[in-house]
Formats: C-alpha cells, sequence, structure tokens
C-alpha cells in the first residue's frame, strides 16, 4: 500500500501534487488544506484521509477530525496537524501516544520536512514539509510511504519545487 502524505497546502494544487498522489493507494493530508475546492480535487485522485489544520474554516472543520487514527497494513497510524517532534510533543499528543501505541505519528503545521524515530514511544515521526506556497520554506516537499506486511518498505521525499514568491 503506497500513501502519498502531504501538508499545509493553504489552497494550493499543481500538477506535481496531483501526478504523484495519482501513484498512490490513498492520500494522507495533515492539515491546513485551505478550502473545500482543494479537499474535493485531492479526494478525486484517491482515497482521502484528512484532519483540519488550524487555517482551516468552519467549512472544513464540519466534517473534517481533528486527529485520524487509522490502521494500514498492520500499522496503526495517528495524524493531527500541530503535533511536535519527539521529545516535544503537544500534550494531547502525548496523551493519545501513550495511550494508542501507534506505529506512525504525523503531523504537519511547521511547514519543516522531518522523518525522525521516536525510540521512547517506538514508533516513526513523520512531517512531511508544506505542499503549499504559503509559509517560510524554501522548497515545497511531500512524501511517498510504501508499508505492506507490519512494514515500511520504502518512503520517499519529494521535491515539488521552489515555493515562490507570494
Amino acid at each position: 500500500m503506497k500513501a502519498a502524505i502531504i501538508s499545509d497546502t493553504h489552497s494550493y494544487f499543481d500538477e506535481m501534487i496531483a501526478n504523484n498522489c495519482s501513484l498512490c493507494d490513498e492520500i494522507w493530508h495533515a492539515g491546513d488544506i485551505g478550502d473545500l475546492a482543494l479537499f474535493d480535487r485531492l479526494a478525486a485522485i484517491k482515497p482521502l484521509r484528512a484532519v483540519y489544520g488550524n487555517i482551516d474554516g468552519h467549512e472544513l472543520r464540519s466534517f473534517l477530525p481533528e486527529v485520524q487514527k487509522f490502521s494500514v497494513e498492520g500499522l496503526k497510524v495517528i495524524m493531527t496537524h500541530i503535533g511536535g517532534y519527539p521529545g516535544r510533543y503537544e500534550k494531547k499528543v502525548r496523551e493519545w501516544l501513550l495511550h494508542e501505541q501507534a506505529d506512525i505519528f504525523i503531523s504537519g503545521h511547521s511547514h519543516i520536512l522531518k522523518v525522525m524515530p521516536d525510540k521512547a514511544h517506538n514508533l516513526l515521526h513523520i512531517n512531511p514539509g508544506a505542499a503549499g506556497k504559503y509559509g517560510l520554506h524554501k522548497v515545497r516537499t511531500m512524501i511517498i510511504i510504501d508499508i505492506s506486511d507490519r512494514k515500511i518498505r520504502d518512503l520517499k521525499v519529494i521535491e515539488l519545487g521552489k515555493r515562490g514568491i507570494i
């Protein structure tokens, strides 16, 4: 099973995002989608799991959760927008991780791509960076992860191009 992991699109969509997402079985969006039109465009490509982010308005918050907890190929995934990092998680994230025994924790918000092990919780932390053009990041990024038989078989960082000037 391949998943495209993106975050912080802030209503921005281009063919690079579409092309990479179309290669996957699912799209996982870690918040700050931007608007319903972008959500619908992504959902038209592949099945979409998403959470709302701090810039997402009432329309998206009316049907998206703050946190997604799901299993894929035997691995438990927790995804939220504002999560922090190993050793510096948000309080509610620490509680989820203590009770849920996740294998993968995904968050966005910082616009900084990071993939790092969390030995204290025995999981992989993933922040895919930002796929949109709004923010201080220099390069737009996303991640493609390949999971099978309770293992991450491959993880690719995709550079989508320079952020550009807004």
